[in-house]
Order: C-alpha cells, then sequence, then structure tokens
C-alpha cells in the first residue's frame, strides 16, 4: 500500500515486479517466477524497531517461502548495525519453523555503500547465516560503483550502474513501468525470483539446500575483469565483490530438481587465546593470534559459514582491518577499512560471516590478525582486541553426492 505522495514509495512495487510480473499481459516485461504470488509487508514508511523487522520477517511464515529484502543499515559508512534481539530470535524461528521446518528463505540486499567506503561486513542482516546476501554487476560485467562487498555476499545478479546504461525495467506505482529500477536492491529480487523458480521445481529444499545451490551455480567468466577472485581449498572461486559469482538460474534449477538434502550440520565454536601483555595493537604494531582446531572432533569435515565474533575496543573504528586465514593457507578480509567511520565504540560481541572458507576442512591452525594501516594523519592510535571467537558450521559428510 504505497503512500503515492512520496515518490520512495516505489521501491516495494518495483522489487516485487522483478519477481512476480505476470506472464503475457503485454505490460513492463515479465517475473523472474512469474507463477509467484507476493505479499507486501509496510515496514519501511517510518519509523522501525526491533519488535516490527520480528514481525515482518517471520509475517506468515506458513504461506511464505521467500522473504526479499532490499533493505538494511544506512550505507553511509558510518554504521555498524544489524538486526536486533527480537530479529535475530525471528531469523532463528524462519529458518527453523518456516516452511513447514525446512526453513523460509531470506534474501538481502548485499548494500549500496562502496562510494562511501562502506563494507557488508559492518552489515548484521548480510552477516546472519540465515541471510543469502545479493550483490550486482552491470550488463558488460563489471562492478558498480555503489555495490559494497564483504566476505558474506553469496552470489550476484545484473543491475544497472550510475550511468546511463541499461537498468532493470519492472512494474512501478501508478499503473506504469520504469526502464531505471538499480542498485542491490535491484539485484536481490532477481535472485528471489530464482530461488522461487527452485523451490517450484523441488518444494523439499531446506534453507541450507538454497545455499549450496547458489555456492555451486554462480558463472565466473562473465566477471574475471574485475580483481579480486580466489580459489580456496575446496576449489571454489570466490570474490568478496561477487561471492562466488553471476548467477545461473537456468543451471541452479536444473541441480536442484534432483537434489539430495544436504546432511545435518554441526556448530562448534573455539576461542583465540589472548595474552593481556599482547591484546593490544595500532599503526606501529599488529594483534596477532592463533587457535588449533580438530572441526568439532571430527564432526565438520565440509565447512558451511565460518563467523567471527569480536570484542574490539578502538578509538576510531572504522579504520580496524580484520584477517582470517584458515589451516588450508585461504585468506579471507573479514572487515576492511571504512575511513568515513570515527566512532570510538569499537566493535561489541560482533559477528562476522565469511563463505570464502565453503568446503574446506577446519582442522588446523586458524590465525586472526587485526591491525590498522589507514590512518596515517593518526599516528600513535592504539587499541585492544578484548575477544574473538572462532564459530564454525559444517558436516561431517560430504554434501554433494
Amino acid at each position: 500500500m504505497p503512500r503515492y505522495e512520496d515518490p520512495t514509495n516505489s521501491h516495494g512495487t518495483r522489487c516485487a515486479g522483478e519477481i512476480a510480473m505476470a506472464a503475457n499481459n503485454k505490460k513492463c516485461g515479465v517475473g523472474v517466477a512469474y507463477n509467484a504470488k507476493v505479499g507486501g509487508i509496510v515496514l519501511l514508511d517510518g519509523t522501525t524497531d526491533d519488535e516490527m523487522e520480528a514481525r515482518a520477517l517471520i509475517n506468515a511464515n506458513s504461506l511464505v517461502d521467500i522473504y526479499s529484502g532490499s533493505w538494511g543499515p544506512k550505507d553511509d559508512g558510518l554504521m555498524v548495525d544489524g538486526p536486533g534481539v527480537m530479529a535475530q530470535i525471528a531469523f532463528e524461528i524462519g529458518a527453523t519453523k518456516g516452511r513447514n521446518g525446512k526453513g523460509s528463505i531470506y534474501v538481502f540486499a548485499s548494500g549500496n555503500g562502496r562510494m562511501l567506503f562502506d563494507n557488508c561486513a559492518s552489515d548484521g542482516y548480510v552477516g546472519n547465516i540465515h541471510t543469502v546476501a545479493i550483490s550486482s554487476v552491470t550488463m558488460d560485467g563489471r562492478a558498480p560503483e555503489y555495490a559494497e562487498r564483504c566476505a558474506g555476499v553469496i552470489a550476484t545478479a545484473y543491475s544497472g550502474g550510475l550511468d546511463n546504461g541499461i537498468k532493470i525495467v519492472t512494474s512501478d506505482i501508478n499503473n506504469t513501468c520504469t526502464l531505471s529500477h538499480t542498485g542491490t536492491s535491484a539485484a536481490a529480487p532477481l535472485a528471489a525470483g530464482v530461488i522461487a523458480l527452485a523451490l517450484e521445481a523441488n518444494g523439499d529444499l531446506t534453507w541450507r539446500d538454497v545455499q549450496h545451490l547458489l555456492v555451486r551455480n554462480c558463472e565466473v567468466g562473465p566477471l574475471l575483469k574485475n580483481s579480486g577472485w580466489s580459489t580456496n581449498a575446496a576449489g571454489f572461486d570466490f570474490n568478496p565483490q561477487f561471492g562466488f559469482g553471476l548467477l545461473n538460474a537456468y543451471k541452479l534449477v536444473k541441480e536442484a530438481i534432483n537434489w539430495s538434502t544436504v546432511p545435518e550440520k554441526s556448530i562448534c565454536g573455539v576461542n583465540f587465546l589472548i595474552s593481556k601483555s599482547r591484546q593490544h595493537f595500532g599503526r606501529a604494531v599488529k594483534f596477532v593470534s592463533t587457535v588449533i582446531t580438530n572441526g568439532c572432533n571430527g564432526c565438520i569435515k565440509y565447512l558451511e559459514h565460518v563467523q567471527l565474533c569480536v570484542t574490539i575496543q578502538y578509538p576510531k573504528r572504522g579504520m580496524v582491518e580484520i584477517n582470517l586465514q584458515s589451516p588450508k593457507k585461504t585468506m579471507c578480509r573479514m572487515m576492511e577499512p571504512r575511513p568515513l567511520d570515527e566512532s570510538n565504540m569499537g566493535f561489541f560481541e560482533w559477528k562476522i560471516k565469511s563463505l570464502q572458507f565453503w568446503g574446506e576442512d577446519p582442522s588446523g591452525e586458524w590465525t586472526v590478525v587485526v591491525k590498522d594501516e589507514t590512518s596515517n594523519l593518526f599516528v600513535g592510535l592504539t587499541g585492544s582486541v578484548e575477544k574473538l571467537r572462532l564459530i564454525m558450521h559444517g558436516t561431517k559428510n560430504n554434501p554433494y553426492n
């Protein structure tokens, strides 16, 4: 129910059209999943709170398969923010109770703040293990200027850049069409539509099955002109700008048809050792710590999500960079510098999600490095690492038969 006097209220209508515009009605275009039904939830037109978000995330969850969220904290390079306590519980409820226990699918846009040096590691919706974060790419295969990157991005879909090039065609308010829908906001619904097609092909897919299908059915070739690609020890190509690559709807739906449900997963955590004498870091010195893990006593041989839960004090939060290296020597930038963020609040129990270690065996020595190589103007800054916890999610058996 958009308020027509406010043109920004077109956002939901545009996103919904990409997913579910009717076929063959000679209007605008056709949705990716044109047999889908759409329901809108009024959430963002005014002030919101944790309870409203939580209610939205599990609204009618016996009927809703996919929640498509092209929203998140402000993309201003200043915020470290995410779902509150109730919304986090709602994600958990959705993943365990939604779709008759198979788990609701939560699709989120990765964010549009890169021109302000923002990074989606500071976005707790992207960082939640139950969401799939989608980035965008222009028609010619380049990262748009606005698209944020982080190790929590799973895949990429098309969208427009900021120039006059081709953007997304979709439905608009006032019974019109638009040729100019763009941003990661426009990419996420395309992924939601592709996932809807997969569920149409195989309704037994769990929320984790969907993530595995996304990981396996992306194309790297169209994006190779962009830097940042690396291959992890399990053979997966990954780029924090694009996740595992550009979504291939045909391949994904085809594999979904005969997909075998992935094995139950295990979760375990281990703390990095932090000695009082060596917990400080700053311009002059890095913080380095290692921890050896046996993968939950051998219960995890194939990783899915890896999270780093950090408590760090620093006078200028945005200068902090965090890198994590797996026992197989895969290096992940968990947190990039965000130079506009001059908050002195640091990070408190902040969880950062990485998909870059997907499929690897976690057993062995993990290394974390916390440093500040940004604040040349502020020589003498020092802070301390109070707590670092590595949380591993994965399976004992190979999920791919």
